[in-house]
């Protein structure tokens, strides 16, 4: 009897566990192209219609291209090329508003150096201005990101090597893109300030991280500005670790919480690190680890769902090749799911991304070569 008690113990354990693990639809491969698709961005409306950008080097040199799904990733439009420009536009990010409009962000080496390019859709997607130019620097401007507050302004931030090493750059739009604020320098160090993301916050803070290598390795900072941009806080130090911790991402949730991911070297080869603030970006906890991997664990990106929880993926190389893994948290960001790993697939699956719908459903986009060429894919889960 003791052991038929064990044993059931032991299978509601492992039903459990099993109820944590989300459900994942196979994948589903968007692009069919001649060279490579890479660097995939992805954004969700609260409609629940998704959209994505990436870049293709089919054409000869890398070019942005859109596609969009109405019913939650089954169905997807035709691609849509965005650019038709002489040099190379790639790293696209993208952002939806409220009116499920998709803004689209990129850099663009036609001018002979990288600079920051802008384009929109005002019909959801089927037709789009013209490419505007937001940037005119002597040196290259490069990996933007973009967000948009309550009242529809419109917020990039970059890296920017024109003062002699790379620091961090910033412009507003208040009309939805047609006019832009001249770029703002944010960061005067001595070392190299790179890749630098931003959120805002359910105040219409503004909240930038980026890592920088001042300390003589990197390490993640953040500033915060509390008027729409128009001034910010002194830069905060968020990590001191023995290794180079890199690459943040951030998502907010719906109580204010900001929730922080990145990579670090500390433990002897690159493993996701998060960490949360509850006071708006004042103070935060200690650094959590969420991967214990024999390979290199990289590229985190992270959402939270409409409960306030966390969900986060990443790539990793344990396998032999790079593999698209993902975990959550239902308390958030207390404890976490085990990693659960999303992708089988013969090349390497590089640069995930995700978002959450309002139903609760995780979405992943990623660029895989198990063709030879790079291809973007996508699965859902819940």
């Amino acid at each position: 009897m003791k052991r038929i008690k064990l044993m059931i113990a032991a299978l509601g354990l492992f039903l459990i566990a099993q109820a944590a693990q989300a459900q994942w639809s196979p994948a589903k491969r968007l692009t069919w192209t001649a060279l490579d698709s890479e660097w995939p961005a992805i954004d969700v409306h609260y409609s629940g219609n998704l959209y994505i950008a990436w870049h293709d080097w089919t054409p000869g040199n890398g070019e942005i291209y859109f596609r969009m799904s109405t019913d939650g990733g089954t169905n997807w439009t035709m691609s849509t090329r965005l650019t038709w420009n002489s040099g190379t536009s790639w790293y696209p990010d993208i952002i939806a508003d409220y009116f499920g409009n998709p803004h689209v962000v990129w850099a663009d080496t036609t001018p002979g150096q990288e600079e920051v390019y802008y384009k929109k859709s005002t019909d959801g997607g089927a037709t789009w201005t013209a490419i505007k130019r937001l940037t005119w620097n002597s040196g290259n401007s490069r990996f933007p990101m973009i967000a948009f507050d309550s009242y529809g302004n419109l917020h990039v931030v970059w890296f920017d090597n024109t003062s002699g090493n790379e620091e961090i750059y910033y412009a507003k739009s208040t009309d939805g893109g047609n006019k832009w604020t001249t770029s703002r320098r944010l960061t005067w160090t001595a070392g190299t300030s790179n890749r630098p993301t931003i959120v805002v916050d359910c105040y219409n803070n503004l909240h930038v991280f980026w890592f920088d290598d001042t300390p003589e390795n990197y390490e993640i900072y953040h500033k915060k500005s509390t008027d729409g941009g128009t001034t910010w806080t002194a830069n905060q130090r968020l990590t001191w670790t023995e290794g180079s911790s890199m690459v943040a991402d951030c998502a907010v949730d719906s109580l204010n919480n900001l929730h922080l991911v990145w990579f670090d070297w500390t433990p002897g080869s690159p493993e996701v690190f998060y960490k949360k603030s509850s006071d708006g970006g004042a103070h935060w906890t200690a650094n959590k680890r969420l991967t214990w991997n024999a390979g290199n664990s990289g590229a985190a990106r992270i959402a939270v769902d409409s409960s306030n929880n966390p969900h986060v993926v990443w790539q990793d190389n344990t396998s032999g090749s790079y593999e698209i893994y993902y975990k959550k948290s239902t308390d958030g960001g207390g404890t976490w799911t085990a990693g659960q790993r999303l992708t089988w697939i013969s090349g390497d699956s590089n640069y995930p991304v995700l978002a959450v719908d309002p139903s609760g459903v995780v979405h992943v986009v990623w660029s895989d070569d198990c063709f030879g060429g790079a291809e973007i894919f996508y699965k859902r889960g819940n």
